[in-house]
This record gives C-alpha cells, sequence and structure tokens, in this order.
C-alpha cells in the first residue's frame, strides 16, 4: 500500500507559529485571555479543530493554559516555558544564541567527560566513522549536518538518556538559524580535525582530554558562529 509522505508544514505548523510569534511580540499580553475561539478561528482563516490542535502544542511550551469555561489565558514563558521554546526565540531573537552557546560549552564538557567513562566498542566505531563523514562532507550544508550528528552520538555514547535529549534540544534550537552558522564547516577537513580530539579522547577513556577537547571545540566554533549573529536580543 503506497503511503503519503506527511506535509512539511501544516495547517497547524503555521498557526502555532503565527500564535506563539503574536504571544512573543505582546500582541496578547501576559495574563491576558485570548479571544473566544470562534473569533481566532476566523482571525487567522482556520477552523477549530485546527485551532485546537495548536493550542495543544502551546499548552506544552508554556505559552498558554487552557481552562473549561474560562478560555485560554497567556503564561508567563520565562517563568513556567519550556526549552521546547528555545527554537523560536532564537529565530525571533538572536540574542538568546549567546546564552544557547554557554550552556552548550558546559553541558557539551559533561557530555564529552562521561562518554569516555562509559562508552562500549559500538560507540567508538560510530564516533571515528562520523568524524570521517565529516570529512567527506561534499558541501557546507552536509558537513554542518554531520557535525550535528556527531554530536547525537556522542550523548548516546555518554549512556544518559537526558544528555542525548538535551543535545537534541540544543540542536533544534540552532537549526532554525544554521544558515548563519555555516562558517566553521566551509571545509571539510577543519571542521573534522575539531571533532578528531574530541572523538580519541572518548575512545581511548582519557576524560580529562575529552573535557579540554569539548571545550576548545565550542569555544572556537563559538566565535566563529557568532560573528555571524546579529547582536539583538
Amino acid at each position: 500500500m503506497a503511503v503519503e509522505p506527511i506535509p512539511r508544514d501544516t495547517a497547524v505548523d503555521a498557526l502555532e507559529r503565527h500564535l506563539r510569534d503574536d504571544i512573543l511580540d505582546g500582541r496578547y499580553a501576559v495574563g491576558s485571555l485570548l479571544p473566544p475561539e470562534r473569533e481566532l478561528a476566523a482571525r487567522y482563516g482556520v477552523n477549530r479543530t485546527t485551532l485546537k490542535h495548536a493550542f495543544v502544542r502551546l499548552v506544552h511550551s508554556g505559552l498558554v493554559e487552557t481552562r473549561h469555561g474560562i478560555g485560554t489565558r497567556v503564561r508567563d514563558f520565562m517563568r513556567v516555558g519550556s526549552v521546547d521554546l528555545l527554537p523560536a526565540l532564537v529565530v525571533k531573537y538572536p540574542g538568546w544564541m549567546a546564552e544557547v552557546f554557554e550552556v552548550r560549552q558546559s553541558v557539551g564538557a559533561l557530555i564529552a567527560v562521561r562518554a569516555a567513562h562509559h562508552c562500549g566498542d559500538e560507540d567508538r566505531r560510530a564516533l571515528r566513522d562520523q568524524v570521517e563523514l565529516v570529512a567527506a562532507g561534499k558541501d557546507v550544508d552536509d558537513v554542518q549536518l554531520s557535525d550535528a550528528d556527531f554530536h547525537r552520538i556522542l550523548a548516546v555514547a555518554s549512556h544518559n538518556r537526558v544528555y542525548t535529549l538535551l543535545t537534541n534540544t540544543f540542536l533544534n534550537s540552532y537549526m532554525p538559524v544554521r544558515q548563519l552558522l555555516a562558517d566553521p564547516f566551509r571545509d571539510p577537513e577543519v571542521a573534522a580535525g575539531r571533532l578528531r580530539p574530541i572523538a580519541e579522547a572518548v575512545c581511548t577513556g582519557d576524560a580529562d582530554a575529552a573535557r579540554k577537547a569539548s571545550e576548545t571545540y565550542m569555544a572556537e566554533t563559538e566565535r566563529i558562529m557568532m560573528a555571524a549573529i546579529p547582536s539583538r536580543d
């Protein structure tokens, strides 16, 4: 039986994005009730089912709360929001990327140290193979995505599932603006050269070297990437 491809951007996706941006822009103030569903559906040109699905996502990210008989209220996302908001915040306010990098630096070092202590033979093969895939990248896009996959593999090698999910969060916040952050990946061999010390330190079980290699990688790529990001909050 033929399977139809899933649309890349559904009506729910588009509506979630519009509502989220309007909330972050202050069109709907913190603590205020959103207009009634019928009015909102008409305003955005969607049906109420689509609206309800978008609300579920916004509730999950901490932007709104819905109560039967009362309506949907805008929440203070800095108090109750989740990391699911990071990709949207980075796109809308590039200044957030500096704070993402700060956390990335410290968490990346912890992941590398734990991976050095806990990785197995399969992890070692995967890390070394991924470095070579970065070196063999055919263009900037390929190298950049292969580099991201290296960090996913490294997190898996730590054998801590929370680190894996945190890595996914950082990468998800980075992907929407990755075209701005392509400079470290223009030379495949140079990009792979930044990863090799991490991979080898982890594979040989040298936790101190793994930490230092991770910190060096993070600092160097941050410096290159941040030069391309507008300095806006």
